[in-house]
């Protein structure tokens, strides 16, 4: 069966499995070579660290790490694709590159930033407001239950927890609610 007549829940939960596949394949990969590929997260305000900002949400400082994003990754990013596949890869690359850049510019010197979680902490805010933005009763239903699944999570925003990228939370976060603004379907 082709993938473009199949209905958008199973192609977002394909699309969705297959990028945490590919999450961790280059854990993986990652750890094979000696924690190399961590070099490629976001390195503030360095010309090599821009390249951290297309790299940093598929890379990840170990699979403990890993594994703390992988039940997120799957069930935010199945839920963010799965009202709308081109809607939802556009909200992806906004909270990534808005998450990525924010990131960059301001977190502090001398880290490395990496992780699903700058996408977790976007899609949370993007499946929360557009709802709200769209006034679509799906849409709400959705943004309430990951509201009252997740809204602990997003005090990750904060600065506090050594280890903790929270400028990656946090532009994430920012990220979702561009986009759900940027993509809001109902009229302005």
């Amino acid at each position: 069966m082709e993938t473009a007549s199949r209905p958008a829940w199973q192609q977002a939960a394909v699309l969705t499995g297959a990028f945490v596949v590919l999450l961790w394949v280059l854990e993986v990969v990652d750890t094979v070579s000696g924690h190399r590929l961590d070099a490629y997260g976001i390195t503030p305000r360095t010309e090599d660290g821009l390249v951290g900002v297309a790299a940093a949400p598929v890379l990840h400082f170990g699979f403990d790490h890993l594994a703390a994003n992988t039940v997120p990754v799957l069930v935010l990013g199945f839920l963010t694709l799965a009202t709308g596949i081109a809607r939802g890869l556009l909200a992806t690359a906004i909270i990534w590159v808005v998450g990525g850049a924010g990131v960059w510019l301001v977190a502090g010197d001398g880290g490395i930033h990496a992780g699903a979680s700058v996408l977790v902490f976007g899609w949370i805010v993007y499946l929360v407001v557009r709802g709200v933005l769209n006034r679509n009763s799906t849409e709400i239903l959705i943004g309430v239950g990951v509201f009252l699944l997740y809204s602990g999570a997003l005090l990750g925003v904060l600065p506090g927890q050594p280890g903790v990228s929270w400028q990656g939370h946090l532009f994430g976060a920012l990220g979702g609610a561009l986009a759900a603004r940027v993509l809001q379907t109902r009229d302005r």
